[in-house]
């Protein structure tokens, strides 16, 4: 088949490069709208493999981001129709709710500026004494006062994924595993794999943690890269892990960027505590030198070392804190920041590595702390897919699907109108 014909005749109308979360619930939601043929593509052999199977399984209620963020807008409809999806597929989830804590004198006021962030955003939230907190968590501290949270859930995403997968083949998306995107052809509207080459009439780009390098090829989100955070996780063992109920998460600290470590009681009853976030030098380096490769290693060091010049969002703060809890003294120490009862010998390890494809403005040099959706020529593109993408998923994929729509729907009228009226 020619190029000619390729690009004449696409092989599929929209392609979707990505089987994360993102990826499929936006294949689903066109599927389910029945626009067109859908195609995924995903570089491993199953779905899900990376961010997305690898998340703390928290549904978040919303109540961090400000109303006038892409993350509101989704957050809280995203939770209601991730739990509404597995309830109808019988896949369990945990309604045990999150309790805010202020671990010091300085994050007392952020307990109040998320009532007031949670009232804005129509989402349940409710300040408690330490009393009050007490009857929710025996075991939690904190100072002055808390927030509680009731709305907020865990889940585990592995059956969501796999659901979805089986969903998606039901509904007659094609899913392509081991497909790995080598080059775009954006004015041919062809896509090369390292197994064939597949035209498409509409690209969406969902690529997680590779997003950034899919974008630039297309000639899109030229001012932003991926600096990936690695978040290290721990487990309560027994019988300390019986002792929580839900949730505690630290009031966050208005200097730095990321919320800290917390304490989940997962949807079957183990208790995770972390994760970490620190800079990671590789897309996919979850363990020591795994998935570092030295060209874009020494490019994420000097886009972290301009980072830590600029010192914006207290990175070098953070960067140093973070690197501290490597160590399990320090890490012990902000947990019992929100439990004091815990000792060293209540956590143990376990293998649970994530990485956050945390988005970095070359602009400004900062962390980008929004979802960012860029179009392109016949593409769209979802960067930074971070918390709460999974949460968000689904009211995530509707907010695209509407736009591809209106974008189509425009370019017709266009066409229609450079035509002229008919004779």
């Amino acid at each position: 088949m020619t190029a000619k014909k390729l690009s004449s005749s696409p092989a599929t109308d929209f392609l979707v490069v990505g089987g994360g979360i993102v990826g499929l619930t936006i294949a689903r939601e066109i599927a389910l709208r029945r626009l067109g043929r859908v195609t995924v593509l995903e570089k491993e052999g199953g779905v899900g493999y990376h961010s997305s199977g690898r998340n703390s399984g928290v549904l978040h209620a919303g109540i961090y981001y400000g109303s006038d963020t892409l993350k509101a807008r989704v957050c809280s409809q995203g939770s209601r129709m991730m739990q509404a999806y597995a309830e109808e597929r019988n896949i369990p989830v945990r309604r045990s709710g999150k309790v805010i804590v202020a671990t010091s004198s300085a994050t007392v006021p952020q307990i109040d500026a998320l009532l007031q962030r949670a009232r804005a955003n129509g989402i349940r939230a409710e300040r408690i004494s330490p009393e009050e907190l007490l009857r929710i968590e025996p075991y939690a501290a904190t100072r002055s006062y808390a927030l509680h949270s009731p709305d907020t859930a865990v889940i585990d995403s592995r059956p969501v994924l796999r659901e979805l997968e089986e969903e998606l083949k039901r509904l007659g998306v094609t899913v392509r595993l081991d497909s790995q995107v080598v080059s775009v052809a954006v004015n041919r509207q062809v896509v090369s794999t390292n197994q064939k080459e597949l035209s498409y009439g509409f690209l969406i780009n969902a690529a997680g943690l590779h997003a950034d390098r899919i974008a630039h090829q297309m000639g899109s989100g030229l001012r932003y890269d991926i600096l990936p955070f690695k978040g290290l996780y721990r487990r309560l063992l027994e019988p300390a892990s019986r002792r929580f109920r839900g949730s505690i998460y630290p009031a966050p600290d208005p200097s730095l960027p990321f919320l800290g470590v917390h304490i989940t009681t997962g949807v079957y009853g183990e208790v995770l505590v972390g994760p970490t976030a620190i800079p990671a030098f590789g897309r996919e380096n979850y363990r020591w030198v795994e998935g570092v490769h030295a060209t874009e290693a020494i490019r994420m060091l000097r886009t972290l070392a301009v980072m830590l010049g600029h010192n914006r969002q207290g990175l070098r703060r953070l960067v140093l804190e973070e690197a501290r809890r490597y160590r399990k003294g320090a890490f012990v120490r902000a947990v019992r920041k929100l439990a004091p009862s815990v000792s060293a010998s209540d956590i143990g390890p376990i293998t649970k590595v994530g990485l956050r494809a945390q988005l970095v403005d070359r602009h400004s040099m900062s962390l980008v702390m929004d979802f960012v959706l860029e179009e392109g020529p016949a593409s769209l593109h979802v960067l930074n897919a971070i918390s709460p993408a999974f949460t968000s998923s689904f009211a995530l994929a509707q907010m695209i699907v509407d736009r591809i729509q209106k974008k189509r729907l425009t370019r017709s009228i266009d066409r229609a109108s450079s035509t002229g009226p008919p004779p």
